[in-house]
């Protein structure tokens, strides 16, 4: 059973200011001037106290992925690792020996094995496995450990009834597609552009077009015209393959005019194929038309493109980001099995669509055995249990989800292990967002108390998580388990330098093959330079903030280009959206911090999204105070507090802080953000006018 944390004191101050006395944690006075308690610091002095949540079993090495991993290496290689730690280290130290056991002990598939492993390891263009040829696809499909008539592929909708592809039936429809896009001209390098869900004939699609050397690239179908056309006018698709709608909930959407739209904007497009969904078709139509050819896999380079995916495109045109088919492979290897521990016999689920790399992700599951589990639709229809009864439905032992949903769940008072049996499931991934203490704790009353909870951080630029869980790593309230195998993850100081249990950038200092091979179009690099490597010289800049705790544990506290700086100390975004929407009052928020220009505190400013029927009146500002004072300090308290209608994302769902601190600053909308990657764009203009209003 998982350990449970036990109540505690309040921290006390362990710096007070001279001549006074010490004074707690909760205290009003204790952030006062001339204290020079950080708030970091108590982050950190409650990292050392918490308890576990979940800690691995004494026999986790006989029965994990990862203990079958390691006992390989000590065969094979002669190397014995101790601990997670020690095994991290040697993988981001040793950055030829960890790959090349990665490739040895999965047995990739190859054509042409590579004349070495890191030759070149200078970021940007670190060069991997030179010489050797490969196809994603080919080892995808050779679904280790599953019998021909074993399900591999399980789709539900809302739009029609369940399909369910077998072993065999995957290959094969994956043969007929890759004939029909051939017979449609479709050769190697060539792009194949899908608006399309999150349902078995995407997957098949994607595959087909790797098998072919070409390149994929997916839109989900909500997005609006506007937003798949500023992505695929960049990369010139040959082939379109859509739908005409699809249900959503109990509400059908048509697409029609938007796919009309798309190729009327797309004059490189050679042919279009149009799926006609909302009448319940199974099958990619003409493209999957019955033929004799084979099913065979173009050989190509490591770094050959698979496929390309987009960042939100917030501020601009969305960053055409090209991942190539070895380093991919190589990633998701790694990650779904020794992180994720999942195998033969295991059903994987991640709730996604096709335009979040989570869905990049969870195709990969196949290439160790894997079945995966798709679902296309409203997760909050009927109700917020609709994922957790699937799971039961599915079988699934893995269910991938977002924080805002768990919280969500948790704040609707969802107990999934009375609405579902989910006597398979063994794991929960969390991402997208971090996971407060509080998420955690609700995972272990309400779902399961002997699961493995792996929050995951990452991002659409490696197409995986870089910090994560592990199978060997005990798991505590509100942090990551662990820096992921081959990625060297560091936190830097301003200057460039690394600094050890406090809050830095995250950076990568070390190269991981899944970095991109580059952006599209960008022929000299310097786009691709200055999105990653400008800050610091020849290390990966992500743009977050991270802790790294004195366990090897990991906490991201939000971008850092929406850093909240209040009196020199540096808050992150995530600690104030799980105090703020942990309220039964609010259902959204976003928070931003605008500097002084003359050196004084500036303002921190939140904006709140009430329940129906709710107004922010002087009581509950109050209230919001309070909760942000206690859980957090005072720094946290907002000098203004206002109401809005709904807070801007993007289309995956990520809030856009720094968009709307220009438009608060006076940057014109249509300057501050790119109308076309929001999901709700104008939810905007209520910032607008409180800029004219300021």
């Amino acid at each position: 059973m998982a350990a449970r944390p036990t109540a505690r004191p309040p921290l006390m101050c362990p710096n007070p200011p001279r001549g006074t006395r010490p004074r707690s944690e909760n205290d009003p006075s204790c952030h006062a001037a001339g204290c020079e308690l950080r708030y970091d610091e108590v982050s950190r002095e409650r990292i050392r106290m918490t308890e576990a949540l979940w800690t691995p079993p004494a026999d986790v090495r006989q029965h994990s992925r990862i203990g079958d991993y390691l006992g390989w290496l000590e065969r094979e290689r002669g190397l014995a690792f101790a601990s997670y730690d020690e095994l991290w280290r040697w993988s981001t130290t040793d950055l030829t020996a960890f790959w090349s056991s990665i490739w040895d002990y999965f047995q990739v598939v190859a054509h042409d094995q590579p004349a070495d492993v890191l030759p070149d390891a200078t970021m940007p263009g670190a060069r991997w496995f030179p010489g050797a040829t490969l196809n994603y696809a080919e080892n995808v499909l050779r679904m280790p450990g599953v019998g021909d008539d074993e399900p591999v592929v399980l789709g539900y909708s809302q739009t029609r009834e369940p399909v369910i592809l077998t072993a065999a039936q995957l290959r094969e429809q994956v043969r007929r597609a890759r004939a029909g896009l051939r017979r449609l001209g479709v050769g190697e390098g060539d792009r194949v552009a899908a608006y399309l869900p999150n349902i078995p004939e995407t997957v098949v699609l994607m595959l087909a077009t790797a098998s072919l050397g070409a390149i994929f690239s997916s839109c989900a179908p909500e997005f609006g015209t506007r937003s798949v056309t500023d992505r695929w006018q960049q990369i010139s698709p040959k082939v379109l393959v859509a739908v005409d709608g699809y249900v959503y909930g109990e509400k059908l959407i048509d697409r029609r005019g938007e796919v009309a739209a798309i190729q009327a904007a797309l004059p490189s497009l050679a042919h279009t194929v149009l799926l006609p969904y909302t009448q319940g078709q199974v099958g990619l139509g003409e493209l999957a038309a019955d033929t004799d050819e084979p099913l065979a896999f173009t050989p190509v380079p490591f770094a050959h493109p698979l496929y390309v995916l987009y960042s939100s495109g917030t501020t601009g045109l969305p960053k055409p980001i090209v991942h190539g088919h070895g380093g991919i492979l190589l990633e998701h290897l790694k990650m779904l099995a020794l992180h994720h521990d999942l195998g033969p016999g295991d059903r994987f689920f991640w709730f996604s669509t096709t335009g979040w790399m989570m869905w990049n992700y969870l195709v990969s599951g196949p290439a160790v055995g894997a079945a995966i589990v798709l679902f296309d639709g409203n997760p909050a229809a009927p109700d917020l249990s609709a994922l957790w009864r699937l799971a039961e439905v599915a079988g699934m032992t893995y269910f991938g989800t977002s924080a805002p949903y768990l919280l969500a769940c948790r704040k609707e008072g969802v107990v999934p292990r009375e609405v579902a049996d989910l006597s398979k499931l063994r794991g929960l991934g969390s991402t997208g967002a971090p996971l407060p203490a509080e998420g955690f704790v609700w995972v272990y009353e309400n779902v399961d108390p002997d699961l493995l909870l792996l929050s995951l951080s990452g991002g659409t630029d490696v197409c995986t998580g870089f910090v994560g869980g592990t199978p060997l790593n005990p798991v505590y309230p509100g942090e990551i388990a662990a820096r992921c195998l081959g990625a060297k993850v560091e936190a830097y100081d301003p200057t460039g330098h690394p600094i050890e249990h406090a809050l830095g950038e995250l950076v990568i200092s070390a190269p991981m093959p899944s970095m991109p091979v580059g952006f599209w179009g960008d022929a000299d690099g310097s786009r691709y330079r200055e999105a990653y490597f400008d800050v610091f010289p020849g290390v990966w800049r992500h743009g977050d903030w991270i802790t790294i705790s004195e366990r090897g544990t990991c906490v991201i506290t939000g971008r850092s280009d929406a850093t909240l700086n209040r009196g020199g100390v540096r808050l992150g975004t995530a600690e104030f959206y799980s105090v703020v929407e942990g309220m039964a009052e609010v259902a959204d928020s976003v928070v931003v911090h605008l500097e002084d220009d003359e050196g004084g505190a500036g303002e921190l400013l939140l904006f709140v999204v009430l329940q129906p029927g709710l107004d922010l009146d002087d009581t509950l500002k109050a209230k919001i105070a309070r909760e942000l004072r206690t859980a957090l300090s005072p720094r946290h308290i907002p000098d203004v507090i206002y109401q809005v209608g709904a807070v801007p994302r993007t289309l995956s769902g990520k809030k856009l802080e720094v968009p709307v601190k220009r438009i608060l600053t006076g940057t014109p909308v249509d300057s501050a953000a790119a109308k076309g990657a929001l999901a709700n764009p104008e939810s905007l203009l209520a910032f607008e006018t409180l800029a004219k209003s300021r």
